[in-house]
């Protein structure tokens, strides 16, 4: 990647960053800092959760100089620009699907257009109205695409403290938000970093269904359902896909538990508002989804995230754990016999427990 291009004038940097927090709060951006790109104790707490094989699979964790070094990342690189996008919908009824294990939870973050593209335009906007204001400058824009650790700089920025979930909290606002960075080479002043405030709270680790949150901002993803369910292609392990109960893309638990989520706002942005029926929609009505119904429902959607055979067994595992149900087990046969292996391990599973909850 080339390198990042001088600035062409010398601004007064402390009222270009007022006036760049301004201008991002026009943009939609619920709030934005600035920060260092030096990044204190972080790097060293991530060489030790890789060392512990907390990443699972998520090779591109491993990519450390350029995680933690933003200047190697984009040489030039000499402050971030942190934002941050509520997405929360006024009425997700979170609480009431969840309860209810015949329908399928969606993590409340996918059910309106995918926020990468979203939030990418948002910044390029962003970076148009500073280059309007002092020129041509250096910067380059991310959203949770590439190696950026976006949580320790948006904290570093004052945007909020990184909770035992280790998701960033504000204490204004929660926690249901997107992350988005401008690295530039602007030498702006940077933000008081944002102080904490968990406390003795537990609620988090408490609820989480898998125990993937080990330790106070120690995260296991090879037992996060969020992983599980996006990232993750293979076998899920049998003594997780209980724990699952019918969460088929995401988890939203250990934010839904949380006391500074009574201060969530819900979002503004029509692009995060859910899209049909996939806040309530039923497990067995998804499953017999043919992929060209997935593929069209999940147009422009991070549901994409998730392939249509991996998108399948999550369903499957949320079958096995509903109720029994003669249709359900119909749904499952018709299935098997076109099942890839992997697929039809979990269908196979989710039978079994059909037929277990039937006796």
């Amino acid at each position: 990647m080339n390198e990042i291009p001088t600035a062409s004038a010398e601004p007064d940097y402390a009222r270009l960053a007022d006036d760049i927090k301004a201008w991002g709060r026009e943009l939609g951006f619920q709030q934005v800092g600035i920060s260092d790109i030096a990044l204190g104790e972080s790097p060293a707490r991530l060489g030790e959760w890789l060392a512990r094989g907390f990443h699972a699979d998520m090779e591109f964790m491993t990519e450390t100089e350029k995680r933690t070094r933003p200047d190697v990342l984009i040489p030039g690189t000499r402050r971030i620009i942190s934002v941050r996008m509520d997405y929360w919908p006024a009425d997700t009824r979170a609480d009431e699907v969840l309860r209810d294990p015949t329908r399928a939870y969606i993590s409340r973050y996918a059910l309106g257009r995918d926020y990468h593209k979203t939030v990418r335009k948002r910044l390029q906007k962003f970076a148009d109205r500073i280059t309007a204001a002092v020129g041509d400058f250096g910067y380059r824009a991310f959203v949770d695409s590439g190696p950026v650790m976006e949580k320790p700089f948006a904290a570093q920025a004052g945007l909020g403290w990184m909770g035992k979930h280790t998701l960033i909290i504000n204490r204004n606002a929660g926690s249901y938000f997107f992350l988005g960075e401008l690295l530039t080479d602007l030498p702006l002043p940077v933000d008081a970093p944002a102080s904490a405030h968990c406390g003795t709270c537990t609620a988090c680790l408490d609820i989480c269904p898998t125990r993937a949150i080990v330790a106070p901002y120690e995260l296991d993803a090879r037992k996060c359902i969020s992983w599980l369910t996006i990232e993750f292609e293979g076998v899920i392990p049998e003594e997780l896909r209980r724990p699952m109960g019918n969460r088929i893309f995401g988890c939203d638990d250990c934010q839904l538990v949380c006391p500074w989520n009574r201060y969530a706002r819900a979002s503004r942005e029509p692009d995060f508002l859910p899209r049909g029926n996939l806040g309530h929609a039923t497990l067995l009505e998804l499953f017999r989804w043919t992929e060209a119904e997935y593929l069209r429902a999940t147009e422009g959607s991070a549901l994409r995230r998730a392939l249509y055979p991996v998108f399948l067994r999550n369903v499957a595992i949320g079958l096995g754990n509903a109720p029994h149900d003669p249709a359900i087990v119909a749904a499952l046969a018709a299935r098997l016999p076109e099942a890839g292996e992997v697929l039809a391990e979990h269908i196979r599973w989710a039978l079994a427990e059909q037929r277990r909850k039937q006796a």
